[in-house]
């Protein structure tokens, strides 16, 4: 099946999962949405008021500062997939529950290996513990960490510049790096792919070794 198929697929189940109580007060539930090849992955915390209408992430006013970002690092939305660590909206707009964000993983985790990304940028904390589940928002965000072998950039959610304007500028600023980061990201795993490659016919076994190896978190 190719990624198309995959996330499609994926789509439709969550749009009819029931596997956690944010069912019982969902409109409709937001899967994600944009191109299965993207090279960029934006992971916010979960639908609101408009999103559940609509069935579609980041369309309200923290949507049209997503965009404007999206314009300053030199993109446009239709080249980005953005998801959320949550798929129906949280009562109230209240924060994402340990069981609900456990309900919705495992899709998020099939769109994430189905588009295969450069970069995955969090937005706002809950997405970025999924990552660095120890950091806070304020020491990292902007910077770059190499996990799983994916690049992670940590922001602020567009929402949270908008209720505390001292963080706009420096969201701003945050997303005028991210064409370095995708750069850094696509060189870094060209390399990668040329190494196991490389070791893999030296060494027949080296597969296998790599698949036991611990994974690791660093700076980049």
């Amino acid at each position: 099946m190719n990624p198309t198929d995959v996330l499609n697929e994926i789509a439709a189940q969550v749009r009819r999962c029931e596997d956690c109580q944010l069912h019982f007060s969902r409109k409709l539930a937001v899967p994600g949405e944009g191109p299965s090849n993207s090279e960029l992955m934006f992971i916010g915390e979960g639908p609101g008021f408009h999103e559940n209408e609509q069935g579609r992430p980041f369309v309200g006013q923290a949507g049209k500062f997503l965009d404007e970002l999206l314009e300053v690092a030199g993109f446009q939305r239709q080249q980005v997939f953005i998801a959320n660590v949550v798929k129906c909206r949280p009562p109230g707009n209240r924060d994402p529950l340990p069981e609900e964000l456990a309900a919705c993983s495992s899709y998020l985790d099939r769109q994430i290996e189905a588009i295969n990304p450069s970069v995955i940028v969090t937005l706002g904390r809950f997405s970025m513990a999924k990552y660095l589940p120890s950091a806070r928002i304020s020491d990292v965000h902007g910077k770059t960490f190499w996990v799983h072998e994916r690049l992670i950039v940590p922001m602020f959610h567009p929402a949270a510049a908008l209720h505390q304007p001292s963080l706009k500028n420096l969201v701003i600023q945050d997303f005028r790096k991210l064409p370095e980061a995708i750069q850094t990201a696509k060189t870094a795993r060209a390399k990668m792919i040329t190494s196991m490659k490389r070791t893999s016919s030296e060494d027949p076994k080296a597969e296998e070794k790599t698949e036991d190896a611990p994974e690791q978190l660093s700076l980049f």
